[in-house]
């Protein structure tokens, strides 16, 4: 039985499309482009999983092109559809960001600023407290593996060789973006009733005592009272992020 002849300029052509979606994915995916991952990390991950998975997706990809533009143009659309799909699942630390921020302004800790890694700028405590917790549920209940496997599954949805469509990806990102936002207020939304009977009853109390303080002397029971709320709720918010992440995962799948 004659085997066929070795084209290693095949595989090369399969390594560097894959590489090429792969790698902009990487390159935004959560948990793995992070500010703290050196960007060299990332590109060696990327690689070691492109060659993982080439393989397996070579059957998918396009015929090799005669004319180098279109191999150019091929790599461009590959570094597109990576990007879309990195930035989306990005858009889910965002969460965070937004529940974070509102849980700040009820509890007086808005103004109570440190670097978030997430989001590479200052945020309010609560907002890189639960950047912390949603990233140690991302790894610790493997949902980066899901991430991993929706990678490799993208070339059903949005096959090799194909220019995507950008109007259909805007839509989708945008929808996915008003989720996320949706997501966020949902999250703190046990801290938003919370603000609103709390300062509802101090305006009561300052209308009775106007000659005290009482915003500033409430301010310490705010505290208190927001981070016991944010306790006896944590395990739900973290429910509610984890099975709308791997609702989008499925969704990629």
């Amino acid at each position: 039985m004659d085997l066929p002849a070795f084209d290693p300029t095949n595989w090369v052509f399969v390594a560097g499309l894959v590489f090429a979606r792969m790698g902009a994915l990487v390159m935004l995916l959560p948990g793995i482009a992070e500010s703290g991952v050196p960007p060299r990390i990332r590109l060696s991950f990327a690689l070691a999983f492109s060659l993982a998975i080439g393989p397996v997706v070579a059957s998918r990809l396009p015929a090799e092109p005669q004319v180098f533009s279109a191999f150019i143009a091929l790599l461009i659309y590959e570094v597109l559809i990576g990007l879309i799909i990195g930035a989306a699942a990005r858009f889910f630390l965002s969460v965070a960001a937004i529940a974070g921020q509102v849980i700040g302004y009820q509890t007086g800790l808005a103004m109570a600023q440190s670097f978030d890694p997430t989001q590479n700028s200052q945020g309010a405590l609560p907002a890189a407290f639960l950047n912390i917790v949603f990233m140690l549920l991302l790894f610790s209940s493997n949902l980066h593996h899901m991430l991993l496997t929706t990678a490799a599954h993208s070339y059903d949805l949005m096959p090799a060789g194909e220019a995507p469509m950008m109007q259909d990806a805007a839509e989708w990102a945008l929808g996915l973006f008003v989720d996320c936002f949706a997501l966020g207020l949902q999250i703190a939304s046990p801290l938003v009733v919370f603000g609103l009977i709390f300062y509802l009853g101090l305006g009561v109390l300052s209308k009775l005592m106007p000659q005290a303080q009482i915003f500033f002397i409430a301010m310490p029971l705010n505290i208190l009272l927001g981070f016991a709320i944010l306790a006896i709720s944590l395990g739900a918010m973290s429910l509610a992020w984890m099975e709308r992440f791997e609702h989008f995962a499925a969704t990629l799948e």
